[in-house]
Order: structure tokens, then sequence, then C-alpha cells
């Protein structure tokens, strides 16, 4: 009896996961051009962001008023700002914060909201209740409205703003994750998993997880541009990383009061954060087609 379940279970498993092999979704996701591209877009602001000070040609916060609001040029890629400090410097160390933000900010909601979605999914009825009336609360406030106020509250700083972001998207992580758990928890190898005799920990982490990681996995490279975004704003405004370290927020801020006389100031840090958004978001939509065709023809 046990040995046909473990090999009902094992066969159950191959088919329910779908989708193909690794290597067939692998070449699907080459297929789109649209998603290669943003991959490659992505992975060079991870790869900046990483390699900061071997990419960047000047100190990002050392001023150089000799050069102030200098054009573009061969030695200054992308003109200085008001203070003479290097733009494509504290482009790449701004676009390394973003990273830093986008993906500590997404580990955190992860960390948080993956296990609460499981316990609602599976247990449901009170644990669901109540799991489910606090995500309704926190989606009652729209995302950057909570990240701002969250930030607001704990204090102006790059950690903060990373815990405000990550609070924020744990909502979407919690619902995502619970669908998911509805979902497969009344497929038939998870209940040839149950009656085998194992328990719910056994179900949850060996049977639901890891079927879900599709669908996690998408909502992850939707969540880093989200945050990238939401980094920039709070920068933006002061709650974020404080001058004179770099941001894309802090550039864009400074950049106000020199639209006129230096207008690469705001055009190229504000072409980064278009960049990197796009191209997660590009990279997602891939992703989504590939792991989780039902979800890209609804």
């Amino acid at each position: 009896m046990t040995t046909a379940l473990l090999t009902q279970l094992g066969r159950i498993r191959s088919a329910g996961a779908g989708g193909g092999s690794g290597s067939g979704k692998l070449r699907a996701l080459r297929k789109n051009r649209l998603a290669m591209t943003g991959g490659i877009i992505a992975a060079v602001f991870v790869l900046a962001a990483l390699f900061a000070p071997l990419v960047a040609p000047y100190d990002p916060a050392r001023p150089d008023f000799a050069n102030a609001l200098a054009a573009p040029g061969w030695s200054h890629w992308l003109g200085t700002d008001d203070l003479g400090r290097d733009q494509l410097s504290r482009v790449v160390y701004g676009a390394r914060a973003s990273m830093q933000v986008g993906v500590v900010a997404v580990a955190l909601a992860f960390i948080v909201g993956v296990p609460l979605g499981l316990l609602a999914g599976y247990y449901g009825k009170f644990t669901d209740s109540v799991v489910s009336r606090l995500t309704d609360t926190m989606l009652a406030f729209p995302f950057l409205v909570l990240a701002v106020g969250l930030a607001a509250v704990l204090g102006p700083s790059l950690t903060n703003a990373t815990i405000a972001i990550g609070i924020s998207q744990i909502p979407a992580v919690i619902r995502i994750t619970r669908a998911e758990t509805l979902r497969l928890r009344h497929v038939d190898y998870v209940a040839a998993a149950v009656a085998n005799g194992g328990g719910d920990a056994t179900v949850l982490f060996r049977h639901i997880l890891p079927n879900a990681t599709s669908a996690l996995t998408v909502q992850a490279t939707v969540g880093i541009p989200a945050a990238i975004i939401g980094e920039a704003l709070l920068s933006f405004l002061g709650l974020g990383v404080q001058p004179p370290e770099a941001s894309l927020g802090v550039m864009l801020s400074g950049a106000q009061s020199f639209l006129a006389p230096a207008p690469w100031m705001a055009v190229f840090p504000g072409l980064a954060v278009v960049a990197a958004t796009l191209a997660f978001n590009l990279l997602g939509d891939g992703l989504r087609d590939v792991l989780d065709p039902r979800g890209a023809t609804r």
C-alpha cells in the first residue's frame, strides 16, 4: 500500500508540476525577446550594484566646485551636479541603493508573507479569517501611501525605507501564497501525501510550497521594480537615503532647481529608474508566460 501510494505520488507530482522540463522553460524564455532584453538590463543593474566601487570612475560624494554643472563630456560622461560630483558615479551608487532595497524589501515581504499565506490557505476558517482581515486592512492603503507613512514613522534612513517598503509588500505576497495554497491543497498528490501519513509541515513545505514557487518567482520580479520606485520616492521626499549619499531619488530631488541650466541632472537618474523598473517588469512578464501559462491567458 505504501509503495503504491509513493509511486502514485511521484507520477502525480510529475504531471502536476506541469509546464515541461526546466530546459524547456529556459528555451521558451530565450525565445521571448522582450523578457531576455529585460533580463539583460536587469543583470547590468545588478552587476553595477555589486561592483559599484569598480565601475564608478569617481567618488560619488566628493565635490569638485571647479567642474560644477559641467555638461556631459569625456571627463564626466553624464556631466556633474551643482557641487561638481560625477553624475555617472552617483547613478551607479544610486542603482546600488535601489537594488539593495529591491532585494531586501522583497525578501522581508516573503519571509513574513509566505508563512502567513500558507497557514491561511491550508487551515482556513479562523486562521484564514484573521490573516485575510489583516491583509485587507493593509491593502486599503495604496502601496506608496503605506510606504511613505511607515517611513515617516520609522524615521529617514535607507534601512527604515527598506523596512517600510518590505512591510508594504507583505499583503500582496500573502494573497498570492494563499491563492496558490487553496489551489494546491486539493490536488491529487497532496491527498496522496496526506493518505501516506504526511504531517502538515511535510505537506506544506514539501508538496505545496515547491509547487507554488512559479507564482512566487513572478511576484518577486513584480515586487522588485515596485520597491525601486518606492525607494526613489522616499529618498526624493527625504525619507530614504540622506545626502550626501547617492540615491536616484536624492539626485532627482536635487535636480529640481537646475532643470533649465543642467537638465542632465534629472534626465539620467530618471532614465535609470525607468530602465530598472521596465527591465524587471519585462522579465516578470516573460517568467509569468513561461512558468504560469494559465495566468498569461487570463
